[in-house]
C-alpha cells in the first residue's frame, strides 16, 4: 500500500480497515463474555405508575395491535397511555377513536409536526414519574413494560433513562427484513449490552425506553432534530446520570422493507450521531466509563470513510488479482467473525429461551448479514453525515 498509495494514506487505510476494527471486535468479544446481568431483586411492593407515549404517523394498519398489546401487559403499576397522532394522513384517527381502554388518552394534532414535537406534546399530559415511549408500530412482547421497569428500579440509583430490547417483527417480508433481523438480534443488542456493562448506553431509542419524567422535562424533552433519540440520551448523560439497558424487555418492531427506506433510516441514524456530537461535544471530555464509548462513536465516520473509499474498491480489485488494499489474507478475518457471532448468538438465544421465544431459522439472512451487510451500511453511513453537514431538513422516519 505504501508503494501505491504513499505511507500516510497506507497507514491511514490499515488502520481504518484492520487494526481499529480488530481492536474492537476484541474488545467486544471479551465484554461480552465478562457481561453478567444484574440480578433483578424481587419486592412485593407495586411497580412505579408509567406514561407510555406512543407517537403515531401514518399507522393506520399497526396502531390498534400497538395499543392491544399494551394492554395484554398486566403491568403491576398505575398505567397511563397517550397516543399523540401526528397529523396522520391515513386511517389513522379513526382507528384510534374505536379504541376504549379507561387509561388511554388520544391527542390529535392537525398537522404532521414531526417525532420530537408530538413526544413533547403528549410529556405536557404525563402524569406519571416514569415515562415510556413505544413506537407506533410495534408490538410488546409479555412483560416487556414490567421487565424495563425493574431493570429501571433495581439499576444504579443515578439511572435516569433504559433502554428496551427492540427486535424486529416483520422478519419473514423479504431478504431486506431477514439481514435487519440478525442486526437487531446481534449486533445492536449486543452492543447496548456491552455499553450498560460500562456504565452507560448511548442511546436509549425512542421505539421502547423508560425515562425519569422530571429529567425529561429538565433536558427540555425532546430535540427538533433527525436524531431526536439520541441526542436526548446524550443530554441525559451530559447532566450526569446514567442509562440502563433491559436486555429482556422485548418489543418486536417492523423494520424497512425496501432497501430505498433501509438506507434513508441509516442516513438518518448517522446524521442524529453527527447532531449529538454537535450539541454534546462535552461528553468527550467527561471523566467518566462511558467516555469510551463516545470516543468509539467519534471513529466511526474515520472507519465508514475508509471502508467506502478503500476497502470495498479494494476487494473489488482483488477479484482480478490486484491485491493493493485486500487479497487472500482478507479472509482470515472470517475465523473471528464466526467467534464473535458465535457468542452473540449464545448469549441472545439464552435470553430467548428464558423469555420463552424461540430463534427462528434464518439461515439466508445470516449469510447476507455476515457478507454484504457492511457493502450497503456503510456507504449509507458516509452519505448521512454529508447530509448533516450540507442539509437542514429534519425529517421524522423512513416513510
Amino acid at each position: 500500500m505504501s508503494n501505491v498509495f504513499g505511507a500516510v494514506w497506507a497507514y491511514l487505510i490499515l488502520f481504518g480497515i484492520a487494526i481499529v476494527p480488530g481492536f474492537m471486535n476484541a474488545f467486544q468479544m471479551s465484554s461480552l463474555l465478562m457481561d453478567r446481568r444484574p440480578v433483578l431483586r424481587e419486592t412485593n411492593e407495586p411497580l412505579p405508575g408509567i406514561s407510555v407515549l406512543v407517537a403515531a404517523y401514518n399507522e393506520e394498519a399497526n396502531i390498534a395491535q400497538t395499543i392491544e398489546s399494551i394492554a395484554r401487559q398486566a403491568y403491576a403499576g398505575a398505567l397511563q397511555v397517550i397516543v399523540i397522532n401526528d397529523g396522520s394522513s391515513d386511517g389513522t384517527a379513526a382507528e384510534l377513536d374505536r379504541l376504549d381502554y379507561p387509561w388511554l388518552e388520544v391527542v390529535h394534532l392537525p398537522k404532521n409536526m414531526g417525532k420530537a414535537r408530538a413526544l413533547n406534546e403528549g410529556l405536557k399530559r404525563v402524569r406519571h414519574t416514569l415515562t415510556v415511549t413505544v413506537d407506533g408500530d410495534s408490538y410488546l412482547y409479555r412483560n416487556a413494560l414490567q421487565n424495563l421497569t425493574r431493570r429501571y428500579v433495581n439499576d444504579p440509583p443515578n439511572t435516569r433513562a433504559v433502554a428496551g430490547a427492540v427486535l424486529v417483527r416483520n422478519s419473514r417480508a423479504n431478504l431486506v427484513t431477514r439481514i435487519q433481523e440478525w442486526d437487531y438480534f446481534h449486533g445492536i443488542a449486543a452492543t447496548k449490552r456491552i455499553q450498560s456493562l460500562y456504565q452507560g448506553t448511548l442511546v436509549a431509542q425512542g421505539a421502547f425506553s423508560v425515562y425519569d419524567t422530571d429529567v425529561l422535562r429538565q433536558v427540555g424533552g425532546w430535540p427538533h432534530s433527525v436524531g431526536e433519540d439520541i441526542v436526548l440520551t446524550w443530554a441525559i448523560l451530559k447532566a450526569g446520570y446514567r442509562v440502563g439497558f433491559a436486555e429482556n424487555a422485548c418489543l418486536f418492531t417492523n423494520a424497512p422493507t425496501t432497501l430505498r427506506q433501509f438506507i434513508r433510516q441509516r442516513q438518518r441514524w448517522s446524521r442524529g450521531l453527527m447532531e449529538a456530537f454537535k450539541e454534546h461535544w462535552q461528553l468527550l471530555f467527561k471523566p467518566r466509563m462511558t467516555t469510551v464509548f463516545i470516543w468509539w462513536n467519534l471513529l466511526f465516520p474515520y472507519m465508514d470513510v475508509v471502508y467506502t473509499f478503500a476497502f470495498v474498491p479494494g476487494m473489488v480489485l482483488a477479484l482480478f488479482g490486484i491485491y493493493w488494499i485486500a487479497g487472500p489474507m482478507t479472509l482470515l478475518v472470517l475465523p473471528m467473525a464466526i467467534v464473535i457471532n458465535g457468542i452473540m448468538f449464545r448469549i441472545q438465544s439464552g435470553m430467548f429461551t428464558e423469555q420463552g421465544l424461540k430463534v427462528r431459522r434464518n439461515w439466508l439472512g445470516f449469510i447476507y448479514y455476515s457478507l454484504f451487510y457492511g457493502l450497503i451500511l456503510q456507504p449509507a453511513c458516509v452519505v448521512g453525515y454529508v447530509q448533516e453537514f450540507i442539509t437542514r431538513s429534519k425529517r421524522w422516519g423512513t416513510k
